[in-house]
């Protein structure tokens, strides 16, 4: 291809680059880990704007054993020549003034899509970091300069000699002074690596992970139609996957989608290669144009039930898709640096046009597919049917229930809702305990008797007729599913008190799957936690002192530092008194809680699938995979037949 001219002149600086050491999270979101891998990405995006733009066929990532990154490709090099702006060269000026880039559009832009509109992402990580290297090899020369200090520092340019090569080579080193950790996860970096393979499949790239010695490469010549398999392939199919790619002068469009047996949908959408987990514009065009070209083909076919038309979460059910969409810079509206969600009305009123005509090409050319989508949207429909008549007979039982619920839940005496906590807790007894021991003004306690019911296979109909759900769920407040809102929530904190056994275990699993279903802001916010209650108590008979230990290490290091100590195996909280449980799991300047993440949530949608789904074959067969078994338990296992759910 005849190469676009592509030096200084591409080069647009819109202004000089300010206070970035002072307010980072203003440009990657915040300075923990998820901030320190934003560095990265924003990296590596340049180098897929490259591939994007015609040039760069292959990327190399490295992890070095030092937590510096390097990152080379083979594009085009970035411009060396001077800026008649900064009087400095275009690469200087790149990484050190703010909105400055080849990707604002214009005659002379470098790009004509890119993951960089901002034009922040290189000199930000310059700002950020402890020191950043450029080589660049352009025009048959090698050239490389060196910053430090935040940007503050700068080599100057300087030409090495000749060369063979064309591309861009960066190392940056974050600085520790202002990330709360610069310890990289080679396994964060290599999930982005693989989503921007799938993405763009005539690029290969290269994974050096030399802080774990492992060397991965990443080339998926059939793109999005591979990616979505991928995602789907621990749950039951319904259709196969199939998609389609398509453009018009402003927007191109990647599409591919499956349908599984699942009760969720499992939308993953890009904007220019870069995720938008929030979905935004894009996301919205494709749902309004699935539901849309779906009820079509629906009437046309005379495949109606009841002459009814279908809502676009019924068609979505068990959906798993990849959008991808690819807009020139004017539609490029973000809210945030961070890029989180797209917000350009024009990119929706475009996609949602190309997609809803390809969508329909797709169905024709798919007729025993579609046919199976549009049942089970109708089966989903009347599902949710049967749950809004459920719902409303719970409104209307609700008065008479109230009064069960005042027994059962000890309310706490704050007014403000974000100071209050609602411990959730395994059983009567240990619900009498922490009824006493809790601090009053500040938490509340409801007891469960037993286990809930696996909200993963139940119905809505089933989670309100429960009575040990209903009653959580009008505690919590906010409602239910879609119609949860996390304004109307009553407590700050939602904290699950179990006993640390397998029952205990089995009964938090239960309630994260039920929380992340059905109040998933709450997990997503941060607001569920465990409670970490000791396994041990320790007396010393010499000096009478009471210790509590947490895990099996340091009690065998308590056995052999002292022989004169009794040890009591705590089996349940309710065997703890209520001081003690005070003591050791409920004071807020003591206890321990786990936080509930759910930031990959490609992952845990995956591991609810597998281990709370319908289908007992995946499961077993993740287990088989994934868990070992002592022959104590293989023995067990066979004697007891049948599956443990």
């Amino acid at each position: 291809m005849s190469e676009k001219k592509y030096n200084a002149s591409s080069i647009e600086v819109i202004e000089n680059l300010e206070a970035v050491r002072k307010r980072p999270g203003m440009y990657i979101g915040d300075t923990t880990l998820r901030g320190l891998h934003h560095l990265v990405k924003e990296i590596v995006d340049n180098s897929i704007d490259e591939h994007l733009a015609g040039y760069a066929k292959k990327i190399s990532v490295t992890l070095n054993s030092d937590n510096s990154i390097s990152v080379e490709d083979d594009g085009r090099g970035i411009p060396v020549d001077l800026h008649s702006k900064t009087n400095k060269s275009a690469v200087e000026t790149i990484f050190t003034t703010l909105h400055s880039g080849g990707k604002f559009g214009g005659e002379n832009s470098g790009y004509k899509v890119s993951g960089g509109l901002h034009g922040v992402g290189s000199s930000v990580v310059n700002a950020l970091s402890d020191y950043l290297e450029v080589i660049v090899w352009k025009d048959k020369e090698e050239y490389k300069i060196r910053f430090s200090n935040g940007g503050s520092n700068s080599s100057g340019l300087k030409k090495v000699g000749p060369t063979k090569k064309h591309g861009t080579y960066i190392k940056f080193k974050p600085d520790n002074k202002i990330f709360s950790s610069v310890n990289f996860c080679g396994k964060t970096i290599s999930k982005r690596l693989i989503e921007l393979a799938y993405l763009n499949p005539g690029i290969k790239i290269t994974f050096n992970d030399n802080k774990n010695e492992i060397v991965e490469e990443f080339h998926y010549p059939e793109g999005i139609i591979a990616y979505v398999n991928k995602i789907s392939e621990d749950q039951k199919a319904i259709t196969k996957a199939f998609g389609f790619e398509a453009s018009n002068k402003k927007i191109s469009v990647k599409i591919a989608f499956k349908y599984t047996s699942s009760n969720q949908e499992n939308i993953h959408s890009f904007v220019n290669n870069i995720i938008t987990p929030e979905g935004g514009s894009h996301e919205t065009a494709f749902k309004s144009a699935l539901t849309k070209s779906v009820n079509d083909y629906a009437f046309e076919n005379k495949l109606q039930q009841g002459g009814k038309t279908l809502e676009g979460s019924d068609i979505r059910e068990g959906l798993c898709a990849i959008v991808s969409i690819y807009i020139v810079e004017e539609f490029l509206q973000f809210e945030g640096q961070t890029k989180s969600k797209l917000s350009s009305n024009q990119a929706r009123v475009y996609a949602e046009q190309v997609i809803y005509e390809n969508l329909r090409h797709c169905f024709n050319s798919n007729k025993s597919d579609i046919v199976e989508i549009i049942k089970a949207a109708y089966s989903s429909k009347k599902a949710r049917e049967a749950a809004k008549r459920a719902r409303e007979i719970t409104k209307e039982l609700k008065k008479t229930k109230t009064k069960s619920f005042v027994g059962k839940l000890v309310t706490a005496q704050s007014k403000i809702a974000a100071n209050r906590e609602l411990f959730i807790v395994e059983g009567d007894s240990a619900g009498g305990s922490a009824k006493l021991g809790r601090d009053r003004k500040t938490q509340a306690i409801l007891p469960l008797k037993g286990k809930i019911i696996n909200t993963e296979k139940a119905n809505m109909k089933a989670i309100l007729n429960n009575d040990e759900l209903s009653m959580m769920i009008h505690a919590i407040g906010g409602g239910l599913g879609k119609d949860f809102s996390r304004e109307k929530v009553n407590y700050g904190k939602i904290i699950i008190m179990t006993d640390a056994d397998t029952d205990g275990a089995h009964i938090q699993t239960l309630l994260l799957t039920f929380f992340y279903r059905f109040m998933k802001e709450l997990v997503d916010e941060g607001m569920v936690y465990i409670a970490m209650p000791p396994l041990f108590k320790i007396l010393n008979k010499n000096t009478k002192e009471i210790n509590y230990v947490w895990d099996n290490e340091s009690l065998e290091k308590i056995k052999e530092s002292s022989k004169s100590i009794e040890i009591q195996r705590y089996k349940g909280l309710g065997e703890m008194n209520y001081d003690q449980l005070w003591e050791t799991t409920m004071d807020p300047t003591k206890r321990t809680l786990v936080k509930v993440d759910s930031s990959d949530e490609e992952n845990s949608n995956k591991i609810i699938e597998i281990l709370m789904g319908q289908d007992p074959s995946i499961r077993r067969g993740w287990i088989e995979e994934n868990v070992e078994f002592s022959l104590e338990d293989k023995y067990n296992k066979s004697l007891e037949g049948g599956e443990d759910e």
